[in-house]
């Protein structure tokens, strides 16, 4: 194998693919929220949407086998995606931007230490009940 500058490190994911009841409110609600953190729209097709950020894309597809009308975060399957997402500061921003664009606080009285006084984090579900975790970097 080459190992080239632009070749995807072994074993990172190429890509995420999720099933979506309504690919208009998935719009809606992640288009702002992948692009604020860095990913590009990547594909575009009626029934579906992919972000991509370096090696790595998420797929959002209105599926007609789709056996559901919502994620239950709490079945088993995807719990949660967890997003990287700068300062502390960056990282209220975004949930007071998320909250506003249709996303609900998770474990808002312990917020925004819910994981642990060990990290500062945003916990938060979409209308179509996906969750997700805006983690900052560095000291809490």
């Amino acid at each position: 194998m080459t190992d080239t500058p632009d070749a995807a490190a072994l074993g990172t994911l190429h890509h995420v693919e999720i099933w979506v009841p309504d690919l208009t409110r998935v719009i809606a609600d992640w288009a702002w929220l992948l692009e604020d953190l860095g990913y590009t729209l990547h594909q575009s097709w009626e029934a579906g949407r992919s972000w991509k950020l370096g090696h790595t894309y998420l797929v959002f597809e209105q599926s007609p086998a789709l056996t559901d009308s919502r994620h239950d975060r709490c079945a088993p399957g995807l719990n949660h995606l967890a997003f990287h997402a700068g300062t502390p500061e960056r990282v209220d921003l975004l949930t007071a931007k998320a909250r506003e664009n249709g996303w609900t606080l998770l474990f808002p009285d312990r917020h925004p230490h819910a994981g642990g006084t060990h990290q500062h984090a945003a916990y938060l579900e979409s209308r179509d009940g996906f969750e997700i975790e805006l983690l900052a970097s560095g000291p809490v």
